[in-house]
C-alpha cells in the first residue's frame, strides 16, 4: 500500500511544477476566467500509469494553494487520509511523506527523478488547472466549450471534458483530462482531474 501512495504522490507531483506566471492575451469573449496568480481549488483525481508492462490505477484527493510565489498541494486518499504535502517555489521542491524525512531537490523534476529513477515532463498543471496551456506551436492556449483541446509542447493531450458552469460567459473547467502517448522514451500516463465548484 505504501508504494501506491507513492507512486500516487509522485504521479501527482510530477504535475504540479510552478511554472512561470504568463498572463493570457487576446483571448475570446467564450473563452476561460481570466487567470489568477492566486487560487485555491480542491479535487480528486484518478492516475494511470504504467509499470513493467502492467497498468496501475491510483486514486486520491488534492487540495491546491497556489500563489506567486508558491505551489503547495496536499494529497490525499479517498477516504480523506493525508498522503504527502508537496511545496514548490521557483529555488526548490519538497515532498514530504507520513514521518518519513522531507525530500527536497531543486526542482519537482529533480524530486520525480530521484525517487523513481525517471523524470516525467512536468510543466503546466498551475496553468491546466485554470483552462491555459502552451500549445505544441507555442502559442498560448485558452480552453473554451467550443475548443477544448489542446497538446502541448511537451507532448500532454489536454481534454476539458465539463465545466463549472459551461453556460458562463468565462467558464471554469470542471474535469480535464491528460493524457500523454508512450514513445521510445516515456511510457504512457492518463490523469483524470476533477475540481470541485469554487465557493
Amino acid at each position: 500500500m505504501m508504494l501506491k501512495n507513492r507512486f500516487l504522490v509522485l504521479a501527482f507531483a510530477a504535475t504540479t511544477l510552478l511554472s512561470a506566471c504568463v498572463t493570457p492575451t487576446n483571448l475570446s469573449k467564450d473563452s476561460v476566467a481570466a487567470y489568477r496568480d492566486a487560487i485555491e481549488l480542491n479535487g480528486r483525481l484518478t492516475v494511470n500509469y504504467q509499470k513493467d508492462g502492467q497498468t496501475e490505477t491510483l486514486t486520491g484527493k488534492f487540495n491546491w494553494n497556489q500563489t506567486p510565489a508558491a505551489v503547495n498541494v496536499s494529497l490525499a486518499s479517498p477516504l480523506g487520509q493525508t498522503i504527502a504535502t508537496i511545496s514548490v517555489t521557483p529555488e526548490s521542491a519538497t515532498l514530504v511523506q507520513g514521518d518519513r524525512a522531507p525530500r527536497v531537490a531543486r526542482d519537482i523534476d529533480s524530486l520525480t527523478a530521484q525517487a523513481l529513477g525517471w523524470s516525467l515532463p512536468v510543466s503546466g498543471l498551475r496553468d491546466w488547472l485554470q483552462g491555459y496551456a502552451t500549445g505544441a506551436d507555442g502559442q498560448r492556449f485558452a480552453a473554451s466549450p467550443a475548443a477544448n483541446t489542446v497538446t502541448t509542447a511537451d507532448g500532454w493531450r489536454l481534454t476539458y471534458v465539463s465545466w463549472q458552469d459551461a453556460g458562463a460567459g468565462k467558464p471554469v473547467p470542471k474535469r480535464i483530462d491528460v493524457a500523454r502517448v508512450a514513445s521510445a522514451t516515456v511510457e504512457a500516463m492518463e490523469i483524470r482531474i476533477v475540481i470541485d465548484p469554487q465557493g
